[in-house]
């Protein structure tokens, strides 16, 4: 999980997994009830811009694909400086934003707590664990992810009446698309 997550230690240096108390604190127990600048939740902006910059990235990667795939299919398709001008003034600013807000305010801080949540619930590093967290990362964060990524996409776009239609045509194809990636990547990363 380091690799991508930050591991157990992250950007605060907090690790959820262990039960010692801190040299300072002694065997008291700290409540965050009615603190305003105590030990509470903090935002992982590490992982944040992390997840927001590989949403930019990948987006515009897709665009600068799908404008060639189009060009190269009208056989339009040539070396020139001026078209690729062309395909950088072409490209859509505000889906790209949109994209990385949802890497920024969602994706990143929500796979953030998934993966502190499978570390904590499963710290060895055995084949069993590892095949679990796999298996969970596909049917649990999988699905949420498209469903969250559709519902931002719809909502940003004025189309939340659409979004049921949008989930019965392309969640499936969808998740079973990203099967193909995501399972050897997470079976590497975990």
């Amino acid at each position: 999980m380091d690799a991508l997550g930050g591991g157990h230690c992250g950007l605060w240096n907090w690790n959820p997994l262990s039960r010692k108390p801190r040299p300072s604190q002694g065997r008291r127990i700290r409540s965050n009830s009615g603190s305003t600048g105590g030990q509470g939740y903090r935002f992982p902006l590490k992982q944040a811009v992390t997840a927001a910059s590989l949403s930019l990235a990948g987006d515009t990667i897709a665009q600068i694909r799908d404008r060639w795939c189009k060009a190269k299919a009208v056989n339009k398709h040539s070396n020139d400086p001026q078209d690729a001008l062309s395909q950088i003034s072409d490209h859509d600013w505000l889906r790209a934003l949109r994209m990385t807000s949802y890497g920024f305010l969602l994706y990143g801080p929500g796979s953030y707590a998934w993966y502190q949540w499978l570390d904590r619930f499963l710290p060895k590093p055995s084949i069993q664990n590892i095949v679990l967290k796999v298996l969970l990362n596909q049917i649990i964060l999988g699905p949420c992810v498209i469903a969250v990524v559709f519902a931002w996409n719809n909502l940003w776009l004025g189309k939340a009446k659409e979004l049921p239609q949008k989930y019965q045509r392309d969640a499936l194809p969808t998740l079973l698309y990203g099967f193909r990636f995501w399972i050897p990547v997470s079976a590497l990363n975990f």
